[in-house]
């Protein structure tokens, strides 16, 4: 009778033991996730293009050595702001052009006294009518030269033909240069052009009216201005259309300086949208995790515009939909969930 009554309180306690192992063990698995919620609002999706302020062209202008000359002075070095007339800089004929103009002027001078030996010839009957006009070519010729010669050695002063600002400079003081070669490289004041590069697909998608958000290389402001001209026809080498825009005077732009830019090219306005981490992708077809009660529910998704933080939703889900944000790849459907 003692064993019996001893008995009963340990079977009563092995009872209680197994039930509370059984209640703390539950092979239902649970993910750990984080949830945002299904709102209301406008999208706006862009694309960022790359470009440059155009080189050559109206906008730019070249100043260059007459002929061979020492580079005096760099009266305005780059990034100057200049006016019409403005001194540039200023050069010297070298030993070499000096002694070509002397030559060209001697030249001119026998070619002169060429000429009018072979029409007194011609009066007394020794010399031909095709002589004299041989001569008269030759001093023509020669004449030329020599006056092109005094003319490119008077502008040996370079001045700006238009208010703008120097771009680049080409030659230092003392340097030695050969015709032709550039000094300095100016922008004209004024409205500039700049080409950036797109993917011909999104040209031709482009809606009428569109505008480039335009980020100066520099760190100035962004601004925006419409885009001028679309051409579709990818570049052969970078393979990209061009589209081309104005830049306003004010913004003190030189050529070839580098710019970026975005554009709109999808909009949703009071659309249900979701945060951008929620969406998930089976194959192609785009869908997101709705919890309710506790149970992630799978529903496929028909998604629009998206701007990197948040997208829109044309159908699968309403606002206030919770949705999962992180945590989702170990998720199924039907599975229950608890938030971080």
């Amino acid at each position: 009778m003692i064993r019996t009554k001893l008995l009963l309180p340990c079977l009563f306690a092995l009872a209680a033991c197994s039930g509370s192992a059984d209640e703390a063990t539950d092979p239902t698995p649970v993910a750990l996730v984080s949830l945002g919620k299904a709102s209301t609002g406008d999208i706006a999706q862009s694309v960022t293009l790359y470009g440059e302020i155009e080189r050559g062209g109206d906008g730019q202008i070249v100043l260059a050595a007459p002929v061979e000359a020492r580079v005096l002075s760099i009266d305005a070095p780059a990034g100057t702001a200049v006016a019409v007339g403005t001194v540039v800089a200023r050069l010297q004929a070298s030993p070499v052009s000096q002694a070509q103009a002397r030559a060209a002027g001697a030249d001119a001078t026998a070619a002169q006294l060429a000429l009018a030996r072979a029409q007194r010839l011609r009066a007394d009957g020794l010399a031909s009518d095709a002589d004299v006009e041989g001569a008269r070519a030759r001093a023509a010729a020669a004449s030329a030269l020599s006056v092109s010669f005094g003319q490119r050695s008077a502008g040996l002063v370079l001045r700006a033909p238009h208010a703008g600002y120097v771009d680049t400079t080409g030659a230092s003081a003392g340097d030695i240069v050969q015709p032709g070669a550039v000094i300095a490289t100016l922008s004209r004041a004024g409205v500039v052009k700049a080409r950036f590069g797109v993917d011909p697909a999104l040209a031709r998608s482009l809606p009428p009216g569109s505008s480039l958000e335009v980020h100066p290389g520099d760190g100035s402001p962004p601004f925006s201005v419409p885009i001028r001209s679309v051409s579709p026809v990818a570049n052969a080498q970078t393979r990209l259309a061009t589209i081309l825009v104005d830049i306003p005077a004010e913004r003190g732009l030189g050529a070839g300086q580098p710019l970026s830019a975005r554009v709109v090219t999808r909009t949703a306005s009071a659309a249900v949208t979701v945060p951008y981490a929620a969406l998930l992708d089976d194959g192609g077809q785009p869908f997101v995790f709705v919890v309710k009660d506790g149970v992630a529910h799978r529903r496929d998704v028909e998604v629009g515009a998206s701007d990197g933080t948040s997208a829109a939703v044309r159908k699968g889900i309403a606002p206030g939909d919770l949705v999962i944000v992180t945590g989702a790849t170990a998720v199924e459907d039907g599975m229950k969930v608890r938030t971080k």
